[in-house]
């Protein structure tokens, strides 16, 4: 396949992301409002992801118009970034906040389905891929964060508009895969969660975009409590891009070596151990240092969960999957994650919103292996599955070939 326009894609959206999401808190405190209402938009804004997701990409696999809802959310981004620097009261924000999320959430989704199923039998190449999203973050940080420090907030909105306009020409390449028509296709939601496996996956994921939201939403607040100038607040995020790019680039031997379960549980672990260091550092030095570890955390969960989803989704609902992977994440743990951080930033200021949410992180871990012990068959070791998972018996347990696992493809 060509891998340029996928990369070039990730490029352009990442970029984006990199140069409104960060600066949006900023926003916010510029125009007064408290911390509640900062967690309510950021977190809030995000619950709509729990019916964005499911919803459009659901559409696209009925309908087999994958093309056109991505289209078609791309340009209402494009729209809200241009409508925010003029809305400076809550209730418009929350509107146009809202309309954000909801159509931010299947883009990823979508994207990823395509291209895993451009990949063919290269899908653990994915996360090479992905390097253009980092490239993109990490070019586009610093350098809104320049224009962000010369002429204000607004040119964050501006160059958010522009680079959307731009990944939406690039995406008219993608080729999605069709639709197979079998009793998958038919099935809702409900025969994932319906396997065990399934919902420990979720949980994971919910857990670790708590963490992930905490991060990314609350770091420049958290910078701004030590008095840093936003240009080097752009350089924090440039130091955390650049851990990305080994990472990503031999996530292919990760995968194949550990398998996409364990990566996920190491992301899950380095993401605790940052929100903890950043709860007790306190200085600028420090955090740069940290920021290190970055490509650590989300990265490198990312490129297992959505290697996860796709070995283990049924023939029918593989951008129902990756939308699901995409929900926890982003949708119903950004949410968590945002009203949580927004209150805690209020109450006990960014150190102790990072300890208090990286104690919190370290505690489901523990809960997590505590849950994966209980549900895998005592003798074999595999997981239990729940009645009516798509055809499959009560308490059994068909592998599925996996993308990359630890002992090969």
């Amino acid at each position: 396949m060509n891998k340029l326009s996928p990369f070039s894609f990730y490029l352009l959206f990442y970029a984006a992301l990199a140069a409104m999401m960060p600066f949006l808190v900023l926003y916010y405190q510029q125009l007064g409002l408290s911390g509640v209402q900062i967690g309510l938009l950021t977190g809030g804004s995000q619950l709509v992801s729990l019916a964005g997701g499911p919803f459009w990409t659901g559409i696209a696999d009925a309908t087999r118009k994958h093309k056109r809802v991505m289209s078609l959310a791309l340009v209402v981004l494009l729209a809200s970034g241009i409508l925010f620097p003029f809305l400076k009261t809550l209730a418009p924000l929350a509107i146009l906040a809202v309309l954000n999320a909801f159509f931010t959430a299947p883009v990823i989704p979508l994207s990823d389905s395509a291209i895993l199923s451009m990949l063919g039998s290269e899908k653990e190449k994915y996360g090479r891929i992905s390097l253009g999203g980092t490239l993109g973050w990490g070019l586009a940080a610093p350098l809104v964060g320049i224009l962000v420090q010369t002429y204000g907030l607004s040119l964050a909105f501006w160059s958010y508009a522009c680079l959307v306009f731009l990944a939406l020409l690039v995406c008219q390449s993608y080729v999605f895969a069709g639709v197979v028509e079998n009793h998958a296709v038919r099935a809702s939601y409900r025969s994932l969660l319906a396997s065990n496996r399934w919902v420990l996956f979720l949980l994971i994921a919910f857990i670790s975009g708590l963490g992930f939201a905490t991060l990314n939403n609350y770091l420049f607040a958290y910078l701004k409590e030590l008095h840093v100038a936003e240009s080097t607040m752009g350089l924090a995020l440039t130091i955390a891009t650049l851990s990305e790019f080994p990472v990503l680039y031999f996530a292919n031997h990760l995968l194949r070596r550990l398998g996409s379960q364990r990566l996920m549980r190491l992301a899950m672990a380095v993401t605790a151990g940052r929100l903890l260091l950043f709860g007790v550092l306190g200085s600028l030095a420090g955090v740069l240092f940290m920021q290190v570890l970055n490509g650590l955390s989300m990265p490198l969960f990312w490129v297992a969960g959505v290697n996860y989803a796709a070995e283990n989704a049924p023939a029918g609902l593989k951008a129902s999957a990756q939308s699901l992977l995409g929900l926890m994440v982003s949708g119903l743990g950004a949410a968590a994650g945002g009203l949580l951080g927004g209150y805690l930033l209020g109450a006990v200021g960014g150190q102790g919103m990072f300890a208090a949410t990286g104690i919190l992180m370290l505690a489901s871990l523990v809960l997590v292996a505590v849950l994966e012990r209980a549900v895998r068959h005592p003798r074999t070791g595999n997981y239990r599955r729940q009645p009516g998972y798509l055809g499959e018996g009560p308490g059994e347990d068909v592998r599925q070939p996996g993308i990359c696992r630890g002992h090969g493809k």
